[in-house]
């Protein structure tokens, strides 16, 4: 199949095709293109939508921070990857410090990415890391830059990628995030004006809980405060992560899972699912989570259960509400954003 995507579609071309140090090449942070599954010997993502679809499709897949990864990749079965550059820059940063960290000296790392998305600057992050590159090609408003792994032990303590893990304070909880997980090191408005719209709606009764999209897990942990029982889920594997750490750091208990929406949740309900739901495909605008967050929510929710969301104001999420509940009120409204509340029942628990 022809690829799609701008980066994939660069890659193509016989220019890089025909390389012979890229005949056989897996995949780093790869876009959804379809182009990738017969062209991708294997891929390392963080993205839990893409291991289910590859996975599917009987390509190796695996997630950077499965430990197991690491050792399997030393094992010299890697000949040359491809890393598609992220939007956030400092997560393509990390993915450079990993590569170097985790494949053997000497690997051919080809950088792939869209001019609006940072990949000129590349070059320069990878002078700061003493490694040489070659602009292999361009086409299609992307780039192409090609150098090799350099030898982990000459890295810089500073460089190494253990240490993005990242500790701020937030609502008087410590938080921890990661590169590339949404908000990173910071709370953003339409979180804060969910949390303050909850702020004592919740009764005192504890709920079973769901937080979809959960990120660096700010509103897990806020709900696990508050004595109700925590589920979280996150596409992104460092989002997960970053959950998971949130909430050990606050001493809350819950249960986070990579999770392309609700698919590793089988038939298990919730009084409660809640959601800052994304809504960026890198830098496209792609409504698809948020909308299956919405069309499947019914199946996921006790009698009398809620759905809450906060959403940008501009964003068309009345017609799929209305859809798959019939009705739903608006709680907040501060122009920017708009917190949602819908039943699947005539009464509520809050």
């Amino acid at each position: 199949m022809s690829a799609q995507t701008p980066s994939c579609q660069l890659l193509e071309r016989d220019a890089f095709s025909k390389d012979p140090d890229f005949a056989s090449f897996w995949a780093i942070a790869p876009p959804d293109d379809p182009w990738l599954l017969s062209a991708a010997a294997g891929v390392v993502s963080a993205d839990q939508a893409l291991h289910e679809r590859f996975a599917a499709q009987s390509t190796p897949v695996v997630s950077p921070l499965d430990e197991a990864t690491e050792a399997k990749l030393r094992g010299g079965t890697i000949h040359a990857v491809v890393l598609f550059w992220p939007k956030a820059l400092r997560l393509g940063g990390w993915w450079l410090d990993w590569l170097n960290q985790t494949l053997p000296d000497g690997t051919p790392v080809a950088v792939v990415g869209e001019h609006q998305g940072g990949i000129r600057r590349v070059p320069k992050w990878l002078a700061e890391r003493g490694l040489e590159c070659d602009k292999r090609d361009g086409a299609r408003r992307c780039s192409v830059f090609v150098t090799q792994t350099r030898a982990p032990d000459a890295l810089p303590a500073e460089r190494l990628a253990s240490q993005a893990w990242e500790r701020f304070t937030a609502r008087d909880m410590q938080m921890v995030s990661h590169p590339g997980v949404f908000g990173h090191g910071k709370v953003d408005e339409g979180t804060t004006l969910l949390l303050d719209t909850l702020e004592g709606a919740l009764g005192d009764t504890p709920l079973k809980v769901l937080d979809v999209g959960c990120g660096d897990g700010i509103i897990s942990a806020w709900l696990a405060r508050q004595g109700h029982n925590v589920s979280a889920v996150d596409v992104n594997h460092f989002a997960v992560e970053a959950c998971r750490r949130t909430l050990a750091e606050n001493g809350a208990d819950g249960c986070v899972l990579a999770s392309d929406v609700y698919s590793a949740l089988g038939d298990e309900r919730f009084d409660l699912i809640i959601s800052n739901p994304p809504f960026h495909q890198e830098r496209e605008i792609d409504y698809g989570a948020a909308g299956r967050l919405i069309a499947e929510a019914s199946g996921h929710l006790t009698k009398g259960g809620k759905l809450v969301l906060v959403a940008n104001a501009f964003l068309p999420y009345a017609v799929p509400l209305e859809r798959a509940f019939g009705t739903f009120d608006v709680l907040a409204d501060n122009r920017r954003f708009k917190v949602y509340r819908a039943c699947i029942a005539r009464y509520a628990l809050f």
